[in-house]
């Protein structure tokens, strides 16, 4: 009987909890996750991955979708749009486990350097974060060894996120303009 009374017992608590993936996102479920929100303890969380920006070869992940008349007369590519769904891996190496896609636009927004304005999300599509977004919206001047960009939001266990992508390129053949970026992913969330 004990036994029966526990399991009851902890079928109610769980099922009391606030949803941290949002499994129902109605507005109602929404408003009571925020409500509970000021009795939640804030989280850190770190990740480090790579996302590999492939524009050459059969199966491109990012594709130019627009460019200025003097994108193709401009040493930085101004004015070039790209549309991207880039892998993101444990590793360097594509063929190592596949975690999510990095989606999103980024431009290249300087007549004086290679630089981009990069708006995107980590969309997580395996493991305990899977169905979880992280945002990301800055500047990438992509001459420096370290860029930060910063985490403007996420959803599921990311709701209300912020925190900072600090991105290296870690590959890049100067032929192709594949690119595989190192990730370094550190966020506060509920």
């Amino acid at each position: 009987m004990k036994k029966f009374l526990f399991l009851i017992c902890l079928l109610i608590a769980i099922t009391n909890l606030p949803s941290t993936l949002g499994d129902n996102l109605s507005p109602k479920e929404v408003e009571k996750w925020f409500k509970k929100l000021s009795y939640a303890k804030e989280k850190m969380t770190k990740f480090h991955f790579y996302f590999h920006d492939i524009v050459s070869g059969k199966n491109p992940s990012a594709i130019q979708i627009a460019q200025a008349n003097i994108t193709s007369l401009s040493p930085t590519s101004f004015g070039l749009v790209r549309m991207m769904d880039n892998p993101m891996t444990i590793g360097p190496n594509i063929n190592s486990e596949i975690i999510g896609r990095a989606q999103g636009i980024y431009g290249f927004t300087s007549f004086e350097d290679r630089e981009l304005l990069m708006t995107f999300n980590f969309v997580f599509t395996q493991g305990k974060y899977n169905g979880s977004t992280l945002s990301i919206l800055g500047h990438n001047r992509v001459s420096r060894e370290y860029r930060e960009l910063p985490v403007v939001g996420g959803s599921g266990v990311f709701r209300l996120a912020r925190g900072t992508l600090t991105a290296r390129t870690y590959w890049y053949n100067a032929t192709t303009r594949d690119v595989i970026i190192e990730c370094h992913v550190v966020v506060l969330h509920y």
